[in-house]
Parts: structure tokens; C-alpha cells; sequence
């Protein structure tokens, strides 16, 4: 009996770093993703680019992730959560009135790799039936997800008149600032607009 509990705690000690190597694999992988999307679109993504560009097999790529939909849904949500809890690590106590610096923080969440990583997704998903479904309802969750953080951080109170509409319009315009910034450097309109959306903040939430 004494002989098939050591064996047990060797395996368990073998299992822990396997395990940890399946996770950082699958973290280089999705940051891999993230990031030839971002750079090539659908079309110059494929599973074989991701994977090298992670420094693993297409057969480990395939294990994670068994279709190429998978991935790249995977991979958005995946940075979509990161960017979440930057977010919220920007105001670890609270947003002490500075109503800007939550706008600017909302703002940047769409002029990064996600925005330009999810555009594509976007993009993909209106022509690939397959793909459809699944990024609708990321797309979904994801904007559920900022909403609630906007709220939060902005210490907006929803049950008054015109609330509600007044945050998901600064989380439009955002989105609006994030496409204007794939063309063009925009950061001193953005900038503008930012200090702007601040003050009507301001007056729309008291």
C-alpha cells in the first residue's frame, strides 16, 4: 500500500507542471491570435500562422483549440477580459469624481489590438454562418461586461431618467473614436472629445 502512494505523489507532483505548461500554452496561443489578427485580418490568420507565431505545433495549437473559430472567439474574449481587469486596476479605490480619467480609460478600451483583433472578428463573422453566432454573442457579453463597468465607475445611478442611454451613448462614441483611429493618428481629436464627453458627464449624472 505504501508503494502505490509514493507512486501516486510522483504522479501528482509530474501532473502540476504539465498542467502549467498546458495553461501557458494556451495563454501564447491566444496572445498569439490576438495579435495576427489585429495585424493580417481573418484572411491572413490561420491556425498554422498562429502557431508558429506562439512557438508550438499546429498539433498543439489543434488540442486547444480544435477549429480555427474557436481560437479566434477564444482569443477576443480572452483579451477582451484582460482588458476588464486593467481597467478596473486603474481605480483600485474608487474613481474620486475624476469622471475624465474613467472616459479616457473606457476610450482606450477600442483604440488598442482588441478593437482592431474584434473589427476583424466583426468583419469575418458577417460573411462565415459558422462564425456568426458565436461572435454575436461574445460581442454581446463583452459590451454587458463594459457597460456594467462604465456604471460602476462613473457611480451612475440607472434608475434616473436618461441614464442608461447617456452611458451606452459614451460607449458608442468610444467605439466611433476607435474606428477613426485605425486610419489616422486621432489622439488630439480624441483627446477633445474626451474632456468634452467629461463635462456632459457631468451634468447628465449630477
Amino acid at each position: 500500500m505504501a508503494a502505490v502512494t509514493s507512486v501516486d505523489h510522483d504522479r501528482d507532483r509530474d501532473r502540476v507542471p504539465k498542467q502549467d505548461r498546458s495553461r501557458a500554452t494556451r495563454q501564447r496561443l491566444l496572445e498569439a491570435a490576438v495579435a495576427c489578427l489585429a495585424e493580417h485580418g481573418w484572411a491572413g490568420s490561420t491556425v498554422s500562422v498562429v502557431a508558429e507565431r506562439a512557438g508550438v505545433s499546429r498539433g498543439a495549437a489543434q488540442h486547444h483549440f480544435p477549429t480555427r473559430e474557436d481560437l479566434f472567439t477564444a482569443a477576443v474574449e480572452y483579451v477582451a477580459e484582460e482588458r476588464s481587469t486593467a481597467i478596473r486596476a486603474l481605480f483600485p479605490e474608487g474613481t474620486a469624481g475624476d469622471r475624465r480619467a474613467v472616459v479616457a480609460a473606457l476610450v482606450d478600451l477600442f483604440t488598442g489590438p482588441l478593437f482592431r483583433a474584434a473589427l476583424h472578428l466583426w468583419v469575418a463573422a458577417s460573411d462565415e454562418e459558422q462564425l456568426r453566432p458565436r461572435v454575436t454573442e461574445l460581442e454581446a457579453r463583452v459590451g454587458r461586461e463594459t457597460h456594467r463597468i462604465a456604471v460602476e465607475l462613473l457611480a451612475a445611478d440607472e434608475s434616473r431618467p436618461g441614464v442608461r442611454e447617456t452611458i451606452q451613448g459614451l460607449l458608442d462614441m468610444a467605439r466611433g473614436l476607435g474606428l477613426a483611429n485605425l486610419l489616422t493618428d486621432d489622439r488630439g481629436r480624441r483627446e477633445r472629445v474626451v474632456t468634452q464627453w467629461a463635462s456632459l458627464l457631468d451634468a447628465a449624472l449630477g
